[in-house]
């Protein structure tokens, strides 16, 4: 099913810092409002898109993370990952289960490809979310170049694994490299993105970059960050989660407020600047996805 919604351009999203001074934006003239030209609130790119959503600003977009190369406080990230990652020179590989492979320089890696913006809700799997515009390319366009096989069932991906750059690396927190994967019908859908940016802006490194999945119906870990090589494959893939945890992360990690963590429910996420939860939405909102798992049990396949 295509996206409901226009996408959003990053020209129409609240600059940063009108953002970070709500008050002065809300007391501002008409003519002040104009100038800045865009709403405060965003719709997120989506069904359920005409309920208007504001952004999380991105002072807590870029320093509430979890990136376990980087640490693992939540802040780990902002204050090792733009002093110690090394965004160029990157070679993204392609492999695997497909006709066209290759090794790409970042640059040339995007390169003829179009560039889109998606407002986004990341639902986290330890019950917060927020709301984020993205830029990246639709993985499908990747896909399309790439040129699976018939016997491609599965997407892999993989991040860096460089322990001078990733001092979190060195400890055995989960099976380094970081891997994830996705059914190839599940990667082909028109919401799942490879970000590039957010906020109009390259992303930085504690978010992932120079370049990281976006799959905004899922858990934010399966969101691999900083990644390197995205390869075919017929089997499912051992992604790094549910090889550390099995009865606690599954493969497919699909939001849905009915299957709770083995050690806190689901039911309700807190929206990062907000004190109340929420209900937590099936799907994280994103319903035209449900077709991908017709006959398939969401209890069992968690």
């Amino acid at each position: 099913m295509l996206i409901k919604k226009p996408e959003i351009p990053s020209s129409e999203i609240t600059p940063e810092s009108v953002y970070l001074n709500r008050r002065q934006f809300l007391g501002a003239s008409a003519a002040a409002l104009a100038a800045a030209t865009v709403p405060a609130l965003a719709a997120c790119a989506t069904g359920d898109a005409d309920q208007r959503e504001e952004l999380t600003p991105l002072d807590d977009v870029t320093s509430y993370n979890n990136f376990y190369e980087f640490g693992t406080d939540k802040e780990d990230p902002s204050r090792n990952a733009p002093r110690l990652l090394r965004t160029r020179p990157w070679t993204v590989a392609v492999d695997g289960l497909c006709d066209r492979p290759g090794n790409y320089a970042f640059d040339e890696f995007v390169r003829g490809t179009r560039q889109v913006d998606r407002t986004y809700r990341l639902r986290c799997v330890e019950a917060w979310s927020m709301v984020i515009p993205w830029r990246g390319i639709p993985l499908r366009d990747i896909i399309a170049r790439a040129r699976p096989r018939p016997g491609a069932r599965f997407v892999e991906f993989t991040t860096l694994h460089d322990p001078q750059q990733m001092p979190g690396q060195r400890r055995a927190i989960l099976q380094w490299p970081y891997v994830e994967g996705l059914r190839l019908d599940e990667a082909n859908h028109p919401l799942t993105l490879l970000a590039t940016g957010l906020y109009g802006r390259d992303l930085p490194a504690q978010n992932g970059a120079p370049l990281r999945l976006v799959v905004p119906w899922k858990y934010g870990f399966k969101s691999i960050k900083s990644i390197v090589r995205i390869r075919f494959t017929d089997r499912q893939p051992r992604t790094a989660w549910n090889v550390s945890a099995p009865n606690e992360y599954g493969f497919y990690a699909n939001v849905n407020p009915q299957v709770d963590h083995p050690r806190w429910s689901q039911a309700r996420e807190r929206r990062i600047g907000e004190w109340r939860r929420r209900p937590t939405l099936m799907f994280n909102g994103y319903n035209e996805v449900a077709s991908l798992y017709s006959g398939l049990d969401l209890r069992r396949n968690y």
